[in-house]
Formats: C-alpha cells, sequence, structure tokens
C-alpha cells in the first residue's frame, strides 16, 4: 500500500493554497510578472539584498545608521516592486508611481549615506531638508506597511503621530509637553529610537538571517523530514493524524513564525487526514491553528521573537530559550492531553501502519538535516559566538549538510531560490518592524508607555489578578489582525511596563504579553489563523475560532502560572524546586483538559469537571499547600472516575447476560 506522506501535493493543491494564502495573509499578495526579464530582475535584486546581508553578518555591518537606512530602503524597495497598491492595481505590471516610490526609498538611504556625520551631529537640530526626507520616509514606511498588512498599524501609527503633536490637550493622565513636527521627525529619523530603531536592528540582523535559514532549510527537505517524523511516531495512535499536526506545526512553526502560512502549509495535509479519521470540521481546524500558532511559542526560535526578547531586555539569547521551553511544552502538552481525550471519547483510531513511513526510515533518509539545528544550538549556547554569526555558520552548515544524501542535495540554483525566498519573506516583517518603530518613537518621547502602565495599574487597583487580567485583553487587542513580531513590539512596549511595576521579572511581563499577542490569531472575532484553518476544513470559521480558544485553554492559563510561579520559567529557583512546580503544572494541565473536553477513562459529570479545573487553577500558584487541595481534587476526580467506570462495565455484562 502507497505510504502516506505530507509532502505530496498535486497543483491543485498548490492552487487552493495560494488562494487561501491570499485570503487570510495579505503578506501573500505579491505580483506575478509576465514581463520574464522584469521577473528575473526582481529574482536577481532579492538574491543581491540577501547576499548583503548574509556577508556583512560574517564581515560586520556598516555604521548603525548606515546600515539600517539601507536595509529599511531595499526592504520598502521590494514591497512597491511586489505589492501591488490595491485590489485594482496592476499584479503583472509595475506602474510608474511604484517605480517612483521604489526609487524615492533608495533617495532617502543615499541622503544618510552621503551626508552621514553631518546628519548625526544634527541630532536634536534637525534642518528643513532633514525634515522633508524624514517625512518622506514616515509616509513611504506608512504606504508599504498598508500594502502590505493592510490599515491596522497605518492607522495605529497615524493616531499616536498625533497623539505626539497634541498630546498638551489631552486628559492629564495621557498629557505631555507637546511636540512639533520637526521635533517628531527628528525622534523618528535620526534617533535611534524611531524608525532606525531596535525593531529595524533586529529585523536587519538577526529576523532577517533566521528566516533565510528556515528558506535554505526548506529547500533541503526538513519540512518534509519534520512532516514524516511526526506521521511515523505519532500516525498510528490513537486520533494519529491530530497529534501530526500539533508535532509538525510545531517544529515549522517555530522556525517560520507565520502562523496562517503554517496552517495552509501543514494543515492542506493534516486538515483532511483528521477529518478523514473522525474528527470534527470545527475541531480538525482548532488542532491546526492552535498548533501553529504555538509554533511561535516554541525555542529554539520562536519566530525570531526569541532574539527581539533578548535584545529588548538586554539579556542572552540563550536565557529566553531556556525559559521559554517549559511553558511552551506545556501548552503543546494541553493540545495533545485534549486530542487525545477527544480521541478516546469518540473511539477515533489512528492510520494503519502500513501506510505511515517507517521513523528507522525517515532518519536514514533525511535524519542528517537535524545536524544544522543541532549545530546551531550548541553555537548558541555554548559556543560563546553571537546569534549573528552563529546563523551565518548555520546557513552554511544546512548547505554543506544537504549534500550528504541525493535526496536532500540543493543545486546552486535552489541556493539562490531559498536566497529569493528569504528576502521575499522578511520583507513584510521587516516593513511592520518599521512602521512599529513610528510607535514606538512617539511612545519613548511622550512617556505614552509610563502612563499607559499607570493606566493599566489604576484600572486594576493594584490588584495582581485585574491587572494581569486587563494586561492580557490589551495584548489581545492590540494583537488583532497582526503578524507575530509586531504585535510583540507594541504589547511589549505598552502593556508590559504595567506588570514590571508591579514587582514582576522583566523577562516574565514580557513572555506573558509575548504569549497572548500570540493568541490574537485563534481568539474571535479577528482570528485569522482559525479562519484559514476553516478554509481548508469546510467548517464554519467562528466555531473554529471558539473551538481553537477551548483547545489552547492551557496556553491562555499558562502565562499566569509563571506569572506567580516564575520557577516555570527557570527564574531565582533551585532544580528542585523547578522540578516540582514543572511537576505540579504538568498535572494541572492535565486537568484542564480533562475538565475542557469532560472525560478521561468515561465521561465525566458537571460535578467532577469543576473539580479538575478548580484543581487545576490551585496547582497555578507556588504555594505547596494548594497545590496539595490541588492534588486531593484530583484524586476525587480519579477515584471517582475509576468506581463509575466499573459500575459501566458491571452494567454492560448484565446487559450481555440478560440478552
Amino acid at each position: 500500500m502507497a505510504k502516506i506522506s505530507l509532502d505530496e501535493m498535486n497543483p491543485e493543491m498548490k492552487f487552493q493554497q495560494e488562494k487561501l494564502l491570499e485570503k487570510f495573509d495579505k503578506e501573500s499578495k505579491t505580483r506575478k510578472f509576465e514581463n520574464q526579464y522584469m521577473a528575473q530582475g526582481v529574482y536577481l535584486i532579492a538574491i543581491g539584498i540577501a547576499l548583503y546581508h548574509f556577508i556583512t553578518s560574517f564581515l560586520g555591518y556598516p555604521a548603525t545608521h548606515l546600515h539600517r537606512s539601507l536595509h529599511v530602503a531595499m526592504m520598502l524597495f521590494m514591497t512597491f516592486f511586489l505589492y501591488p497598491a490595491g485590489k485594482k492595481a496592476s499584479r503583472k505590471r509595475i506602474p510608474w508611481y511604484d517605480v517612483l516610490l521604489a526609487l524615492s526609498s533608495i533617495a532617502v538611504a543615499v541622503y544618510v549615506w552621503g551626508d552621514y556625520i553631518n546628519f548625526i551631529n544634527r541630532m536634536g537640530s534637525p534642518n528643513t531638508m532633514d525634515v522633508i526626507m524624514g517625512t518622506l520616509l514616515i509616509v513611504l514606511v506608512l504606504e508599504a506597511s498598508r500594502r502590505i498588512s493592510g490599515w491596522p498599524l497605518v492607522i495605529l501609527s497615524l493616531l499616536f503621530l498625533t497623539y505626539g503633536l497634541v498630546g498638551r490637550n489631552l486628559p492629564s493622565i495621557f498629557m505631555h509637553r507637546g511636540y512639533n513636527w520637526s521635533k517628531l521627525v527628528n525622534h523618528i529619523f535620526i534617533n535611534t529610537e524611531g524608525i532606525y530603531g531596535t525593531s529595524v536592528d533586529v529585523a536587519a540582523s538577526y529576523i532577517f538571517l533566521f528566516i533565510m535559514f528556515g528558506t535554505v532549510m526548506n529547500k533541503s527537505g526538513m519540512g518534509k523530514f519534520f512532516n514524516d517524523l511526526a506521521l511515523a511516531f505519532a500516525g498510528s495512535t490513537k486520533g494519529g493524524p491530530a497529534k501530526v499536526a500539533v508535532i509538525a506545526s510545531g517544529f515549522l512553526g517555530s522556525i517560520n513564525g507565520s502562523a496562517v502560512a503554517n496552517v495552509v502549509t501543514t494543515g492542506a495535509f493534516t486538515i483532511p487526514l483528521m477529518k478523514k479519521t473522525g474528527y470534527s470540521k470545527e475541531f480538525a481546524g482548532s488542532v491546526e491553528a492552535s498548533a501553529s500558532v504555538g509554533g511561535q511559542l516554541l525555542p529554539p526560535i520562536m519566530g525570531a521573537a526569541a532574539f527581539i526578547m533578548a535584545e529588548m531586555l538586554g539579556i542572552k539569547y540563550g536565557v529566553i530559550v531556556i525559559s521559554a521551553a517549559i511553558p511552551a511544552l506545556l501548552y503543546y502538552l494541553g493540545i495533545i492531553v485534549q486530542v487525545q481525550l477527544r480521541a478516546s471519547k469518540n473511539n477515533l483510531e489512528g492510520i494503519p501502519k502500513d501506510e505511515l513511513p517507517k521513523v528507522r526510515d525517515v532518519m536514514m533518509e533525511r535524519g542528517h538535516l537535524l545536524i544544522p539545528i543541532l549545530f546551531l544550538l550548541y553555537m548558541l549556547l555554548f559556543s560563546g559566538s553571537t546569534v549573528i554569526f552563529s546563523a551565518f555558520w548555520a546557513i552554511v552548515a544546512t548547505i554543506v549538510v544537504s549534500m550528504v544524501r541525493k535526496s536532500t542535495r540543493m543545486s546552486f540554483k535552489d541556493i539562490l531560490d531559498a536566497f529569493n525566498e528569504g528576502t521575499r519573506s522578511v520583507v513584510s516583517v521587516a516593513v511592520a518592524c518599521a512602521v512599529v518603530g513610528i510607535i514606538i518613537g512617539v511612545v519613548s518621547l511622550t512617556g505614552f508607555g509610563l502612563n499607559m502602565a499607570n493606566a493599566i495599574i489604576q484600572l486594576g487597583q493594584a490588584n495582581l489578578l485585574l491587572t494581569l487580567i486587563l494586561t492580557m485583553v490589551t495584548c489581545m487587542i492590540l494583537g488583532m489582525g497582526l503578524p507575530s513580531i509586531p504585535a510583540y513590539l507594541i504589547t511589549a512596549t505598552m502593556a508590559a511596563p504595567a506588570l514590571v511595576k508591579l514587582g514582576i521579572p522583566p523577562l516574565a511581563a514580557h513572555m506573558f504579553v509575548f504569549y497572548f499577542a500570540m493568541f490574537a490569531n485563534i481568539t474571535p472575532p479577528v482570528a485569522l489563523a482559525s479562519f484559514a484553518a476553516a478554509g481548508i476544513s469546510g467548517g464554519d470559521p467562528m466555531k473554529t475560532g471558539l473551538q481553537s480558544v477551548k483547545l489552547s485553554l492551557a496556553g491562555f492559563i499558562v502565562p499566569y502560572m509563571f506569572i506567580y510561579n516564575p520557577a516555570l520559567l527557570l527564574i531565582d529557583t533551585t532544580p528542585l524546586i523547578a522540578l516540582r512546580v514543572t511537576a505540579t503544572a504538568i498535572v494541572g494541565v492535565c486537568m484542564i483538559g480533562m475538565a475542557t473536553e469532560g472525560y478521561m477513562i468515561r465521561k465525566m459529570n458537571t460535578a467532577l469537571r469543576i473539580f479538575s479545573f478548580c484543581g487545576a487553577l490551585l496547582l497555578i500558584t507556588a504555594n505547596i499547600y494548594q497545590d496539595a487541595v490541588g492534588l486531593v481534587l484530583l484524586a476525587i476526580v480519579l477515584i471517582s472516575q475509576r468506581i463509575l467506570f466499573k459500575k459501566d462495565g458491571k452494567k454492560q455484562e448484565k446487559q450481555i447476560a440478560s440478552e
């Protein structure tokens, strides 16, 4: 019998994938040039941009403003060539005004490079030309963001620019001295706290390289390797296809950093398999959406968020990875538990073993592709090398290792294609980081972040739980419809300071806002990942979104766990305490799954579901006495289930005897 492989895709499926991506992922709506010379020209430019970032990561970057301004110019140039101005604009040709905008983007970088020393010396006292070029850059960044991501970020940026201009007329809690346009432009354009700030710096270095690493790995066949390995490990177990979706989407999501793209890529295979096994349309879609979103919470790459977090907090990347590991695994454990319980409740079987690849065969064929990942982890965690240097050698290692077997070997054309795809993939993230720089610039100039923190604390009445809930809601609203990186940057700027002011460790505060900024992708009314999954499954989009929230319930509670229990992030703790809180957290997550599904070894009544959920909540805190009560509630649930299960067995025996 033919083996199932998640990498098999017919032309019709590819076409459907592209349509779904364009519908739910605006970043995928790029031009398809009819002129082959134009297409080849853009292809070569993209490769040139990738080579610039790749080579300078090894040899060293130019001075701060020079590197960042050139990076932004290249990303804007690519935007105006790749993304049409609107639905009615041509997707096959580049109109004259887009050529003008692309050249204007380069002109800003030429201005910075041509008068660099004087440009830096004028920081704080911009001349007329500085204001003109700064205004031009702001307009170009906003227009590029509108084309790629739509209006949300643009509107938010315009609101903040307005706030910077009229702040002296606002209520006292948000009042500031007010700034004229020249002062605003100076801060956003010349200062390193605006467009050429931390967010663009991270995009120009870490994000670009790791997205390139992902595209090179994909060309070598890493996606097929992850998918087939997940099939081999979990495909034959009860409810196997759902577990395959969780494992494969988690691995791929950590690398590619796009929940929607991950849903469409992996879900095109896993969702039909789940439906075939017996899962409902909505549940199948929600499994894929939840697992894809969770990939961005999963080390080592976390969709590049780990590098941004390390940069913003000024701590080592390795600390972020180690701290993020346990919460991410708890999130995936919560999904796996619900998948398993749903399969048991509905008697859903896995895929026959003779239809699945064997672990040994998969490892023999593509197992060597794990070497670059292990090499990257060694470089990042143990060698003392910088993140950028590690990423450079990881890309080189991937290309070299891929040559080991014919099935993974990349031709010179494959390598060029990977570099081209890397540049195209990073454009949307880089532009989002640039437009977020406008928001961060206004926030830093006006003190809005501190005011926002005070407002959240006042509304929360200095009560930690209430403040956490308000922060959660704020993050999910700010994260609606935004890509993961800008969503995190915005929430980290506006919401995290409130938690830090209440004494929460900065890393825990940032991790908390990051989690809920990501969950905006699966939470109605704007749940892009859930809606994309529903587009594949044929289920109701809103029901899929609500089911995604239900399936990710452990993930909604895990951030509260590590706020009340920082040992889960391995912050200021001993191995013994970390082991205890991890063990109780695992039990708590399993209890959440039981309460949500209403099943353990048999259906649970309402009282037992409440007991299970309350027990899970008690296991959140570090208080050993509350843990004890939670474990007592677990014992009550387990014993009750066992007694009722035996009664069910006796009833069945009597029925059989009477028949």
